[in-house]
């Protein structure tokens, strides 16, 4: 299993690799705050993103192949379930190529079904596993949902590389997702994201492995986001570490 770094030990003058940018962004559907469902408008706060890989929430499969065929961007699907404009749920857009992607449920009871979608791209460095989610509305269900995302796929052991968690967390005030999350990653300060033309809720995160380095988060808030979807988009820069040393058995006495 990849080495985890403890607590307080990433510092600036450590050499880094590979700038990422990475976007969590929740699209309602593609329905904006007039009503109007527009995917190009969409596209284009995806376009103004900059992102490398972009986790997008609320979205349907038709819907995630036109924006990868407009962006020019790989798509991976997270089907939680089907309604009837068709299969439902997570993506993933990105420009890396991705080595596997996989789905997991995070449904809780009789609740709506929710899940999350793992990618593992390719970068110099190795892999890096990003976890695109959407909890629920409930605060017992979020608890659960986060405890079974961090025991059971945060912490699997077949993972190589560094993780970053993306999604729409629906955690209206401060909790348990919140507290789980940044007991195993690292993460920014919360910024409101929702309602997008008056945010007072920080509902998006992004989380990353503390041997990545944050360089920087933020809201976009440009005039289209604002109108595009009912939530803005987070954008996290990254720095990728080097590829992590092998780990040497201890020398006999």
């Amino acid at each position: 299993m990849f080495r985890r770094r403890p607590r307080g030990t990433d510092t600036p003058s450590e050499p880094h690799r590979t700038p990422l940018t990475v976007a969590s962004y929740n699209i309602h559907k593609g329905q904006g705050i007039d009503g109007r469902v527009d995917l190009m408008r969409i596209a284009a706060v995806i376009e103004e993103l900059g992102a490398d890989l972009v986790g997008v929430q609320e979205i349907f499969r038709p819907q995630a192949e036109m924006l990868a065929a407009r962006l020019g961007l790989e798509m991976h699907m997270g089907v939680t379930h089907t309604r009837l404009e068709g299969p439902y749920g997570n993506a993933v857009l990105t420009r890396l190529p991705a080595r596997w992607s996989g789905v997991f449920d995070l449904t809780h009871s009789i609740r709506e079904p929710r899940g999350g979608i793992r990618v593992d791209l390719i970068l110099p460095e190795g892999l890096l596993h990003l976890f695109n989610v959407h909890f629920g509305l409930r605060i017992r269900e979020r608890a659960a949902q986060v405890a079974r995302l961090v025991s059971q796929h945060i912490l699997h052991a077949d993972l190589t590389g560094p993780r970053v968690v993306v999604g729409d967390l629906n955690e209206w005030f401060p909790g348990a997702v919140g507290r789980a999350l940044r007991g195993e990653l690292a993460g920014p300060r919360h910024r409101r994201t929702h309602p997008s033309p008056l945010p007072f809720f920080a509902l998006d995160r992004i989380y990353w492995d503390r041997v990545i380095h944050g360089e920087g988060f933020r809201v976009h808030r440009s005039r289209l986001a604002r109108v595009a979807s009912d939530h803005l988009p987070v954008v996290a820069r990254l720095q990728l570490p080097r590829r992590a040393a092998p780990e040497r058995p201890a020398s006999p006495d």
